[in-house]
């Protein structure tokens, strides 16, 4: 009986062996981008400390900034990490590997209350127990019901017009609130952008893999670039603005929403989900989610002021 109900569970799983192993590679990218994003951070120390709005990195900075060994290394392995990411997509359904993104947070917190010397409390480890039972039980329902089509030319230009949006939305906000942005908007903007990265680069995977190369997945390209570059810089102001778990935690939520949004609602990857798979995907992704704001508001280093030596690194 329970080898017949395995078998039954078998047959319905919609991911073949190959595009399982995406979900391995997306965790070792998750690592990378986890200790990437602590170089990174270290890097950027001038500017470390509390909640400074209005943060600058004006060309001198960066130049600085490239000089830096540490930033280099983040910078280095953070490629690495997008390297393992473009792979898992490549391998697997958008919405199967990318809110494995979230396993960043929970190897930060641990590598970051590490270095600090900090004790991980129980609000702090509860928190990373939802977010991980959150996010396994949503990339399990998405490995039995995602299914992988090719991507139309309709569905692209859905994506861009989404990209313009949201690059134009994005330059107001900054326009109006630059002088007292802090880093919950500098993380929201890259998270929205990174989010759309993602899913440029996994309409590009797949248009080359369905011999489907043309103009318009050459301006895919150029978006795709456009988006990770101002996103990255997003991503530094956010450094300069907070700790870099608050960071990752807001990267984590805001970049896989916005992925999974446009690939269940635009590229078509539940479209075989049953009622009651997508309320379990929902379900699933509100416990993550809610596990990775409480790691945000509970993990020790952003709820502890920063000792004055830090403060000057």
């Amino acid at each position: 009986m329970l080898f017949t109900a395995l078998d039954d569970l078998a047959a319905e799983i919609s991911l073949t062996p190959l595009q399982a192993l995406g979900i391995p590679v997306a965790i070792v990218g998750a690592i990378f981008l986890s200790v990437g994003t602590q170089f990174q951070h270290r890097g950027v120390g001038d500017f470390k400390g509390g909640d400074q709005r209005g943060a600058k990195l004006g060309g001198t900075a960066l130049a600085r900034l490239l000089k830096n060994p540490a930033w280099v290394v983040g910078t280095l392995l953070l490629g690495l990490a997008i390297v393992l990411q473009l792979g898992a997509l490549a391998l697997a359904p958008l919405i199967v590997v990318q809110p494995l993104g979230a396993v960043a947070l929970v190897v930060t917190a641990i590598l970051n209350s590490r270095l600090a010397g900090i004790k991980l409390d129980r609000l702090t480890i509860r928190a990373i127990v939802t977010c991980l039972v959150g996010i396994g039980l949503f990339v399990t329902v998405a490995a039995i019901f995602a299914i992988e089509r090719p991507i139309q030319d309709r569905q692209l230009l859905t994506v861009l017009s989404l990209l313009v949006v949201a690059l134009v939305g994005l330059g107001i906000g900054w326009w109006t609130w630059r002088a007292r942005a802090n880093a919950i908007f500098y993380i929201v903007a890259a998270g929205v952008l990174y989010g759309f990265v993602v899913t440029l680069s996994k309409i590009v995977i797949n248009r080359i893999i369905s011999s489907n190369f043309d103009w318009l997945t050459i301006v895919c390209g150029v978006a795709l670039l456009v988006a990770m570059l101002i996103g990255s810089y997003a991503v530094q102001l956010a450094h300069a603005s907070g700790p870099p778990d608050l960071v990752i935690a807001g990267l984590t939520v805001v970049d896989p929403l916005v992925a999974v949004l446009i690939g269940v609602t635009v590229l078509g990857e539940a479209a075989a989900t049953p009622p009651w798979a997508i309320m379990a995907f929902a379900a699933a992704g509100a416990l993550a989610v809610w596990g990775v704001l409480q790691l945000a508001r509970h993990h020790p280093q952003i709820r502890t002021p920063l000792a004055p030596e830090e403060q000057n690194d």
